[in-house]
């Protein structure tokens, strides 16, 4: 609307007011808790369709009678009515008690408490990783469009972008891990291993090179991809026009005005998939024998181990609910536009 345009008041009228915040988030609070709530009902339910028997697979290997097997099942709760579990189910997480693990027997709370860091550290240094290199390479190929480099990098990445999770971990740990003996093939850190200090960080970091680089290859893509085309929308912009005009080399008009207005997309999107990103570790983990939650969950999915899976289910799922949380109260202080109803 131009200057002429907003001094009529009639015109003034048609213009929102200014959305309140509070009401604002109090809407996306409700929304995150319906699906935790869904989610907890999900988390519960669907754990009850896997076949298999979580009693006779933990005498498995061992001659026990139908009598032990059914005393089992007693011990555990699973010949309880499906209300009554599910009533103790809730009650248990409103208290913070998931129960005991069939193939621990350690409670979840405290087998989840152990691995979490693990999770953390892979999936926080993988993503890291990929929104820097994600986001200088798609401003840097934007600016040089249908280059050389542009088309090399986008093809790269849309490359990574399609190939499975597992096959990349699994090509990779042959490689480097089987053939050339660069890196570690599996854990966390050597077994037998009493390093402290400094050597065991070395460890750990020469451990975390494969999965870290499975996740970044595979992940990095969708941040260059956004960023360019978030960069290319800015290039005609008139602002550059201007800055160009006044005698600012290209870098600087790149770097100072086209980049920061074209991070906006940008930036919530690494909110939205930071939270799949510790989802999708269950891959990762599973193929490096990283001891996280990702290979915790698929090692209960051998039993299956009912509360474990639906203790980290919830995990997974709440940290994926509270990130998009946090990406919409986000965009909203990023985009003014957002700030009128």
């Amino acid at each position: 609307m131009s200057l002429a345009e907003t001094s009529d008041p009639s015109a003034l009228e048609d213009v929102p007011a200014p959305a309140g915040l509070g009401r604002y988030v109090l809407n996306r609070a409700i929304g995150a808790a319906i699906s935790l709530i869904l989610i907890v009902v999900v988390g519960f339910f669907v754990f009850r369709i896997l076949p298999g028997d979580p009693a006779i697979t933990m005498t498995r290997g061992r001659r026990v009678s139908a009598a032990d097997v059914d005393r089992l099942r007693e011990q555990f709760g699973l010949d309880q009515p499906l209300p009554v579990q599910f009533w103790k189910y809730l009650t248990g997480l409103v208290t913070g008690d998931l129960g005991t693990s069939y193939t621990y027997d350690a409670p979840v709370t405290q087998l989840i408490g152990e691995r979490v860091g693990s999770t953390l550290l892979l999936t926080g240094t993988a993503a890291a990783i990929s929104v820097v290199l994600g986001l200088w390479l798609g401003q840097r190929v934007a600016w040089r469009r249908g280059s050389t480099f542009d088309k090399a990098q986008t093809g790269i990445a849309l490359v990574f972008w399609s190939v499975p999770t597992f096959w990349l971990g699994l090509l990779l740990l042959m490689l480097f891990g089987g053939t050339l003996q660069w890196f570690p093939t599996g854990g966390m850190t050597t077994p037998g291993s009493t390093a402290t200090g400094l050597a065991y960080a070395l460890d750990v970091a020469r451990h975390l090179v494969l999965p870290v680089l499975t996740m970044v290859a595979v992940v990095y893509a969708q941040y260059l991809m956004v960023m360019r085309a978030s960069v290319l929308e800015e290039m005609n912009a008139d602002y550059l026009t201007t800055a160009r005009a006044k005698g600012l080399r290209e870098d600087l008009v790149r770097t100072r005005h086209a980049v920061p207005n074209a991070l906006l997309p940008t930036v919530t999107l690494i909110f939205l998939t930071l939270g799949h990103l510790i989802g999708g570790a269950i891959t990762v983990e599973t193929v490096f024998s990283w001891p996280g939650l990702g290979y915790l969950t698929f090692q209960a999915l051998d039993g299956p181990d009912l509360p474990l899976l639906q203790g980290t289910f919830v995990v997974f799922s709440s940290i994926v609910v509270l990130m998009n949380f946090v990406a919409d109260l986000l965009y909203r202080v990023l985009d003014p536009r957002l700030k009128v109803a």
